[in-house]
C-alpha cells in the first residue's frame, strides 16, 4: 500500500489484524471480528500474560481504563463520545476501534458549520433521479447510514462543530435505529444491523460553540481524554509516531533521546507558565499538546533530511519549536522570548549540552520572526 498518503488503521495494520482473529477464542458481540479482549490487546498492544506467540505493538498510549470503558460502551446500545483537548489522541482511538470491531475504519462523517442532515443520512443522484426518478438505486448513502446496513462502526468527528439540526438528526439514529426515506413509497426504511454504534468526538475548547442537548448527550456514554502529563507515557507517544514518519519517508535520521528530553521538557514549561498567566495575552495560542510536540519534532526532522546535514541538532529543534508555536505576533513571540530568556539562558548555563545549541537557536528564531 505504498501509494497511500496514509492507510487506514485497518489497511496499516491488516497482518496484525487477521491473526488476532485467527487466534481469538473469545466470545464476540453481534458482528465485531475480535472480542472484546482481543480489541483491547490490539490497541494497548499484548503483555506476557495474553499469552499470545507474537507481539502486538501499543498503538494508543492511554490508561487502559480509557480504552475498557470504551470498548464496553461500543457494546451496549449507546453511541461513544470522546471529549478531550485537542491532540489527546481522540480520533486516533476512534480509528482503531472502529478498525478493530468492524475491519473498516473509513466511515467518518467530519462535522463542521456546513455539515447538514443529508451527511448523516442520504442525498440524491441528481442525474440518475431525472433519468429514473428517486429509488434506492439512486440514493447516496452517508457513511452513518452505510455503517448502519452493514452493521459496523460509524464516526463522527467534532460533533459540537456541527448545529442543533443535525445533532438532532443524530438523536433519531442512536435511538430508534432507523433512517425513514420519505421521498420513497416502498423500501422506504433502513433499519441499522446488529453491531451498529457511533463513535463521536468532541473537542473540549470547543464548548459554548454548538452545545449538545440533553437528548443527544442521554444517547453517548462520555469517555474524557485527558491531556497526557506523564513524560514517560509522552515520550512514547512521540517516539512512536516519529518512527511512523520515518518509516513513511523512508528516512534515515536518529532522534538522540537527549533532545526528545529537551522538547518534552520545553513542553512541560511552558504548559505551566501557560497554567499560571492571568489573562490570554500571557498564554500562547497553542494547546500544547502532544500532537503538537510530534509537530514539532517533525518539522525539524524534515527540516535535517532536506536541508541540513541529515543530524537532527538542538538548534533545528529549537527553530522548529518557536516557528510552530509563535502564532500571534507579537503576543505569542514576547512569551517565548520572556521563555528563552527566564528559562532556557539559566539552564544553558547550569547544565550545557543540548541547552547551549538550544538557546542559541531559538534566539536567531525569536529575532527572524520578530
Amino acid at each position: 500500500m505504498s501509494d497511500i498518503l496514509r492507510a487506514p488503521a485497518e489497511v496499516k495494520y491488516a497482518e496484525e489484524l487477521d491473526w488476532l482473529e485467527s487466534v481469538d477464542t473469545g466470545s464476540k458481540p453481534f458482528s465485531w471480528r475480535l472480542s472484546p479482549k482481543m480489541v483491547r490487546t490490539f490497541v494497548l498492544g499484548s503483555e506476557p500474560a495474553d499469552g499470545l506467540d507474537r507481539e502486538i505493538t501499543q498503538k494508543w498510549f492511554g490508561d487502559r481504563s480509557i480504552v475498557e470503558r470504551a470498548i464496553v460502551t461500543l457494546a451496549s446500545d449507546r453511541g461513544l463520545l470522546l471529549i478531550g483537548d485537542p491532540g489527546t489522541g481522540k480520533s486516533w482511538l476512534a480509528e482503531l476501534l472502529a478498525a478493530a470491531i468492524s475491519r473498516n475504519s473509513t466511515l467518518v462523517v467530519q462535522g463542521t458549520a456546513g455539515t447538514t442532515e443529508d451527511h448523516i443520512k442520504y442525498s440524491w443522484n441528481v442525474s440518475m433521479v431525472i433519468a429514473k426518478g428517486q429509488s434506492r438505486d439512486s440514493m447516496i448513502p452517508s457513511p452513518i447510514m452505510t455503517a448502519m446496513e452493514g452493521g459496523v462502526i460509524g464516526r463522527f468527528e467534532e460533533l459540537t462543530r456541527s448545529t442543533s439540526d443535525v445533532q438532532d438528526a443524530l438523536i433519531s439514529i442512536l435511538s430508534e435505529k432507523y433512517v425513514s426515506i420519505p421521498e420513497l413509497d416502498d423500501n422506504n426504511i433502513v433499519f441499522a444491523k446488529p453491531g451498529f454504534s457511533v463513535i463521536a468526538t468532541a473537542n473540549s475548547r470547543d464548548r459554548g460553540v454548538n452545545d449538545l442537548s440533553s437528548a443527544l448527550k442521554r444517547r453517548f456514554n462520555f469517555v474524557r481524554i485527558p491531556v497526557v502529563t506523564n513524560k514517560k507515557s509522552e515520550a512514547e507517544i512521540v517516539r512512536f509516531r516519529t518512527e511512523e514518519l520515518l518509516r513513511r519517508h523512508a528516512i534515515d535520521l536518529e532522534v538522540p533521546p537527549t533532545l526528545l528530553d529537551v522538547l518534552l521538557q520545553s513542553f512541560a514549561d511552558l504548559r505551566t507558565a501557560s497554567a499560571a498567566a492571568t489573562s490570554d495575552d500571557e498564554k500562547l495560542e497553542s494547546a500544547l499538546s502532544t500532537a503538537e510536540q510530534i509537530g514539532v519534532l517533525e518539522d525539524a526532522v524534515l527540516h535535517s533530511t532536506f536541508f541540513g546535514e541529515r543530524e537532527l541538532t538542538s538548534q533545528t529543534l529549537a527553530s522548529s519549536l518557536v516557528g510552530s508555536l509563535a502564532r500571534r505576533s507579537p503576543e505569542d513571540l514576547a512569551i517565548l522570548s520572556t521563555y528563552w530568556h527566564g528559562v532556557i539562558e539559566p539552564r544553558s548555563q547550569n547544565e550545557g549540552g543540548e541547552w547551549t545549541g538550544f538557546l542559541e537557536g531559538g534566539r536567531q528564531a525569536i529575532s527572524v520572526l520578530s
